[in-house]
């Protein structure tokens, strides 16, 4: 596991954190010892940025071409920022998880169909600790691919959550334009599904 700087960085600093070794497409793929030092690395990296006057780090991870990302290999990438960016800014209080949605549950953590998703199986996921997080994340993931196949994704981290967001759907211009979300999958069948495919 490495973290290297972006080649093609669009913020002053940006790096990108190689997930294993092993040729491996999917987070889903990852050992639980690989998700912990993806964990170990970005809490490392997180600490260097504040050492560095960049209190906030964007971690994220995309996965497959229609969710952003350039290379086949398993990887995350942090943004450094000197601020939290207008998305995190705007969240206020803790995500209200609603328990008919929990998908599992780890090590204290929760993971959770958003009551509310932009696109099928958009996913919160609360835990106390990264590793745990990102172990949830890994879950999620494989249930998610077991389900619909191996779908483009993106997740984030925000403070006390993950959020997970499979790019099955076009983002057409009623999303776009009016910033109104059609979902075809309800909520609740998207937790059952998930749940169904342990």
């Amino acid at each position: 596991m490495r973290v290297v700087p972006n080649l093609y960085p669009a913020f002053e600093r940006q790096e990108v954190v190689v997930h294993s070794p092993r040729h491996v497409r999917s987070f889903a793929e990852l050992t639980d010892g690989e998700v912990a030092a993806v964990a170990e690395a970005w809490v490392a990296r997180f600490e260097a940025a504040a050492a560095a006057g960049y209190p906030y780090v964007h971690a994220l991870i995309n996965e497959g071409r229609a969710a952003g990302s350039s290379l086949p290999h398993s990887h995350s990438q942090l943004v450094w920022l000197r601020e939290p960016p207008p998305e995190v800014a705007r969240e206020t209080g803790q995500l209200e998880l609603r328990s008919d949605l929990v998908v599992l549950e780890r090590d204290g953590g929760r993971a959770a169909v958003h009551a509310a998703g932009r696109l099928p199986y958009e996913t919160l996921i609360q835990a106390a600790s990264v590793t745990t997080g990102l172990m949830l994340l890994r879950e999620v993931v494989s249930r998610l691919r077991a389900v619909e196949g191996p779908v483009p994704w993106n997740a984030w981290l925000h403070p006390g959550h993950i959020e997970l967001v499979p790019r099955l759907s076009v983002l057409a211009g009623v999303e776009l334009g009016a910033g109104i979300y059609v979902n075809s999958v309800a909520p609740e069948d998207a937790a059952s599904a998930l749940r169904r495919a342990d």
